[in-house]
């Protein structure tokens, strides 16, 4: 019997309840899902790899079937090395898709041997985007509706060490 694998990749910096949703139902559609943790270079991270590794192996805990790797290569030649046959794509709206469009568009170039699958994010759930978490977390504002509450608590504790915005 074939295992059916696959990739849900991002910076999960911090996990949100939109990446929590797409992580449970994604799961869902395969039998080993791995959450990849990357840095994208664009982005300038709040927490480490290593932080952010605990963070989603511990909100991820109780879902069968996920594990949590980083890595830092591309995405299709990740998923290759893990016998994924699918790549997760979270969509929140128009202009993810767009990008989402493109970024599968260069993978299937790659590699037209892994498919990459889109998961629009429960209603609810499309506006919350990590940078945004951040941003409303640095000038005091709650992010209680966003994230789970362990990592609301470390967001705060990590902008509390850098000093916030607007004070």
């Amino acid at each position: 019997m074939t295992i059916r694998t696959g990739v849900y990749p991002g910076t999960f910096d911090p996990i949100t309840l939109g990446h929590m949703d797409v992580i449970r139902r994604g799961a869902t559609l395969v039998d080993r899902l791995i959450i990849g943790v990357t840095t994208n270079a664009s982005k300038s991270p709040m927490f480490s790899t290593e932080e952010r590794i605990a963070m989603v192996e511990r909100e991820t805990a109780g879902i069968a079937g996920v594990s949590v790797i980083s890595f830092d290569s591309l995405l299709v030649d990740f998923a290759q090395s893990l016998g994924a046959s699918m790549i997760i794509r979270g969509v929140r709206g128009v202009t993810d898709f767009e990008y989402e469009y493109q970024l599968t568009g260069m993978n299937r170039a790659l590699n037209d041997r892994i498919e990459t699958v889109f998961l629009m994010a429960d209603v609810a759930l499309q506006p919350i985007a990590s940078k945004l978490v951040k941003e409303i977390a640095m000038y005091g504002g709650d992010i209680g509706k966003f994230v789970p509450p362990r990592v609301r608590d470390e967001v705060a504790a990590r902008v509390e060490q850098l000093g916030r915005k607007g004070s």
